[in-house]
């Protein structure tokens, strides 16, 4: 059974949510991630509780379903001492803060994330400034019930410097009872300043049967997958749920073994298996395809960066850069309809350089 993603450009449909699965406020189970769910209690428990937690780990793991756990739970909870018995963050689905958190309808609760489509134009590209600005004037009034205020970012990636430095200025001087919950696939990369101000919540990345769990209770058409596609996909989408969302297709999988064993021998390069692949990835029918490898590879440069992040900064660099002209140079492609076949060929090319330059560093 192939998979079925519905085109986060169409009219309406919310940016941060993938494909045909339920948004992140939808979904009331968390699937591992039990030590930061500890962690967070344990502050809360305390009264210790942090004003700004950076919620950082690769895409696809619940970074953004944990966030609003723990904003429907304060919500519930304000007041640690009213609720002793708590032993996890779980809210049930018809409490009426999970109702309203669901519907972004809660007074005391705002979420910066970029915009959805309209039948005029597609989604924005990055959470702007005056979005930031009207969605913090809520933490100039008091919270309901004497209780928190909380503001999810999903994802700092998507601010641009302007919006980063507007949500700064409230992170630096926070009125009481205020908790920023801000989402980060690579929270290195987040502006030093805010960053320096959060406590940092890291989120590992999901094992294979934790991957099913999740996948199976999506719902349709997901829990209707043939349980080996199912198990396959999780073995191949190292610890993401997204990754494996995208695998359940027998002629994905086929390529993402194909482009993971390639990346595996780099710097070694095989330029028969380069220009094959980047044949695959020509016209239109090789949208999918190209789509495929980047998400492979970007995983690819995601692990290798964090297996290898007691090397050092310097060490790293060139891999960084190398992966970031890259994802540009796809974007350009894709907007300007340019040929997938030379950009390909540049990128093995370009990673087999930052990688031997690492190893001779």
């Amino acid at each position: 059974m192939a998979r079925e993603p519905a085109s986060t450009q169409q009219e309406g449909v919310e940016p941060d949510r993938y494909g045909l699965t339920p948004h992140p406020r939808e979904r009331f189970d968390l699937v591992g991630h039990g030590e930061a769910e500890r962690a967070f209690l344990d502050a809360w428990r305390a009264g210790r509780l942090h004003h700004a937690w950076l919620i950082g780990g690769p895409r696809g793991i619940g970074k953004a379903t944990f966030a609003y756990r723990v904003a429907r739970f304060l919500l519930a909870n304000p007041d640690p001492a009213a609720a002793p018995a708590v032993r996890d963050l779980a809210v049930a689905p018809d409490h009426p803060v999970a109702r309203k958190v669901a519907a972004l309808s809660h007074p005391d609760l705002v979420v910066l994330r970029r915009t959805p489509g309209t039948d005029k134009k597609g989604p924005s590209s990055v959470i702007a400034i005056d979005s930031v600005r009207r969605a913090l004037a809520v933490f100039g009034s008091t919270a309901g019930a004497g209780g928190y205020r909380i503001c999810i970012v999903d994802s700092a990636e998507d601010l641009n410097v302007a919006s980063a430095n507007a949500l700064l200025k409230v992170v630096e001087e926070p009125p009481p009872r205020s908790i920023f919950l801000i989402v980060s696939h690579s929270p290195g990369r987040v502006m030093a300043t805010i960053r320096s101000r959060c406590r940092k919540l890291t989120l590992g990345e999901l094992a294979p049967d934790e991957i099913e769990t999740v996948v199976e209770g999506l719902g349709a058409p997901w829990d209707a997958i043939e349980p080996g596609l199912r198990a396959r996909a999780a073995a191949l989408a190292q610890g993401s749920v997204q990754g494996a969302l995208e695998l359940l297709d027998e002629e994905r999988i086929a390529l993402v073994e194909r482009v993971r064993a390639m990346l595996a021998r780099l710097p070694a390069l095989d330029m028969r298996e380069v220009l094959g692949l980047a044949e695959l990835c020509a016209g239109r029918d090789g949208e999918e395809a190209f789509a495929a490898l980047m998400a492979t590879i970007d995983m690819f440069v995601t692990q290798t960066i964090h297996a290898r992040a007691a090397e050092g900064a310097a060490r790293l660099a060139p891999l960084v850069e190398v992966w970031e002209k890259s994802r540009g140079a796809a974007r350009e492609a894709q907007v300007l309809n340019l040929d997938r076949r030379p950009l390909v060929l540049s990128i093995f090319n370009d990673l087999a350089g930052a990688l031997r330059h690492g190893e001779a560093a």
